[in-house]
């Protein structure tokens, strides 16, 4: 097993929400193997409060999120991707600057969990299930011999990871 850290940058339009979780989640449980980043085309400019609580009651930290630009990620000096994920559908089909290195994508869409319109329980449910779905996605993608995959197969991989719900 390499000692390597791999870069992981998650997109959604807003960076409030999905994507936010998604980093929160990689960088609690792949520290040792990944760091992970998130961003937005538009970012909201604020991490949504709803996806901000359910980190908290989970116990992961919360310190240093924020919502961003994918802009960020691929200025000079910024961190070299190795894993673009999309979680978004917006996202998915928007024109996303080049990041270099040619890292692997993959969309693993997600319902917007900020979209959902009801009282405070629908909500919180919205939230609960993007956050299954995404830790089961990254359990999944934690578990993958990339140290022994090739580039055409961890694409494969990913591609599938993102057809699994929670």
């Amino acid at each position: 097993m390499s000692n390597r850290i791999y870069n992981v940058l998650f997109l959604c339009t807003h960076n409030s929400a999905r994507s936010i979780l998604a980093e929160a989640i990689l960088n609690q449980h792949g520290a040792d193997r990944f760091r992970a980043f998130s961003a937005g085309s538009h970012p909201a400019g604020q991490v949504n409060p709803h996806a901000l609580d359910l980190l908290k009651r989970n116990r992961f930290p919360t310190a240093g999120l924020r919502s961003k630009n994918w802009d960020e990620f691929a200025a000079p000096g910024a961190p070299i991707m190795d894993y673009v994920l999309t979680v978004c559908d917006k996202a998915a089909g928007e024109v996303c600057p080049v990041w270099p290195g040619q890292p692997v994508s993959a969309h693993w869409g997600v319902e917007d969990p900020a979209a959902v319109e009801g009282d405070e329980e629908a909500v919180n449910k919205a939230f609960k299930d993007a956050f299954i779905v995404m830790s089961r996605r990254i359990a999944l993608f934690l578990s993958l011999p990339i140290d022994k995959l090739d580039k055409m197969s961890l694409q494969k991989e990913l591609a599938q990871i993102g057809q699994t719900r929670g």
